[in-house]
């Protein structure tokens, strides 16, 4: 899991887990919605994270609406859906800038030694990202 700002800046790289771990599942150990919660701050999500914040009058985690062929979205959800995307656009910038490390690729170590590998191109992209 990575935090990125507004403007497309890496800010922050979770512990690594392995591949098969899902997104919720990983959010949830990281005790991302308390964190987000007291900190006083939203996210913008992909909709591997639906169903993690259920609170909809205080939502701390925005997804958009997944259509099936049984369940067609209407022209709100479609709308809202685009809406999600402009503003997730900078995420999606800052992790193609994380994964022009080629090493990400074949990366197949033990999550302990990816992290520390994923942490220190953190520092490397925001280097070259500034510059």
């Amino acid at each position: 899991m990575v935090l990125i700002d507004e403007k497309g800046r890496l800010i922050w790289i979770s512990v690594a887990r392995p591949g098969r771990t899902h997104d919720n599942t990983a959010a949830r150990q990281d005790h991302v919605l308390t964190h987000l919660r007291a900190a006083g701050l939203g996210a913008l999500a992909d909709l591997g994270f639906r169903g993690l914040d259920n609170d909809v009058r205080d939502p701390v985690i925005v997804t958009g609406f997944h259509a099936s062929r049984t369940h067609k979205l209407i022209a709100g959800q479609r709308e809202a859906n685009r809406v999600l995307a402009v503003g997730r656009a900078p995420v999606d910038h800052g992790f193609a800038h994380l994964k022009n490390w080629r090493i990400l690729t074949k990366l197949r170590t033990d999550p302990a030694q990816a992290t520390r590998l994923l942490r220190a191109l953190l520092v490397l992209t925001n280097l070259e990202v500034n510059r």
